[in-house]
């Protein structure tokens, strides 16, 4: 504290400054945990945490709600679209950085970079009037045609085409956060000093050589950290998700089903909880999905600091 005293009156100013921002943002973590858990209460007495996560009906009228459908398609979908997204960020960031000509760069970039500013209800529109139609007319009839009869692949395209399904809600989120992973993959590839690339191909390395052995080990840490971000985006996401996901409380096997998110849930049906059990285990949701992205991206972050302490060994 003496130390601290002695210090320049303006570094004093700029560390309470700085303090106070931080235990701001730790306020309000903090604060939205404890409201949330207070307005859930109610369903949290009624309900319990397993019998809540586990129950898959929600039905307003009977005053039965349950997270297991909500939950189930937040998480396939959050995973589809990364399933979708990662591979195709990574592979636009490597032709960016490696192999496209000097004059596509720049254009290209921007164009990436202005996906991710696009609002999410654009997205949404987009998707029910444009891709939906696609996906129901073109997409996924020939999806079933090529794997419906396979034993257990069919299962994932039973039903009927409409567009309006997992499958493109997860479409739709792999658009959403490809300029995400996409543009911090190519920042961290630009980050590979030339020297190193050089003296690959010095060596007799080919380009896909460099890139495999050189460039991706190198800029790892960059990658999982724009996976990681697009993950919070993907388990946050709503508006683009409600359009084309429909909201049916349901755990199905069919990419070709309506189902439901947390996120779509609440923005469905907040105005219409008309009891204080139905507004409650609204807030029930809420406080889960929170949760639920808080952990996720702990883990992740601790893997990541793993990884990063590994590398620089």
């Amino acid at each position: 504290m003496k130390k601290f005293l002695k210090l320049p009156f303006a570094d004093i100013v700029f560390a309470l400054i700085s303090f106070s921002a931080a235990i701001t943002i730790l306020t309000l973590v903090v604060a939205t945990v404890v409201v949330l858990f207070k307005e859930a209460s109610l369903a949290i007495d009624k309900f319990g945490f397993l019998k809540f996560i586990f129950t898959v009906e929600w039905n307003p009228v009977k005053e039965i709600f349950g997270a297991a459908a909500s939950l189930y398609g937040t998480l396939i979908t959050t995973f589809l679209a990364l399933l979708i997204a990662v591979p195709v960020s990574i592979g636009i960031a490597i032709f960016l950085t490696e192999v496209a000509p000097p004059f596509l760069r720049t254009p290209i970039g921007i164009a990436i970079e202005m996906l991710a500013a696009i609002p999410s209800i654009i997205y949404g529109m987009w998707g029910l009037f444009t891709l939906a139609p696609i996906m129901a007319d073109y997409i996924e009839p020939t999806l079933q045609k090529w794997f419906g009869d396979w034993p257990i692949v069919g299962k994932l395209f039973e039903g009927t085409p409409m567009g309006i399904d997992l499958l493109t809600a997860s479409v739709i989120l792999s658009i959403m956060i490809t300029p995400f992973i996409a543009s911090i993959s190519r920042d961290a590839f630009k980050l590979t000093p030339d020297i190193v690339k050089e003296s690959a191909y010095a060596l007799g390395a080919t380009k896909w050589e460099v890139i495999k052995d050189v460039v991706l080990p190198y800029s790892k840490l960059g990658v999982y950290g724009g996976i990681v971000l697009a993950l919070g985006r993907a388990l946050g996401e709503t508006m683009a998700v409600a359009f084309v996901l429909g909201n049916k409380h349901q755990i199905t096997f069919s990419l070709l089903d309506a189902a439901a998110t947390i996120t779509v849930t609440l923005a469905n049906e907040f105005t219409e909880a008309d009891t204080d059990l139905y507004l409650s285990s609204l807030f029930y949701l809420a406080l889960i999905l929170f949760l639920l992205s808080f952990s996720i991206l702990a883990v992740a972050k601790f893997f990541l600091l793993r990884a990063e302490k590994h590398f620089q060994r």
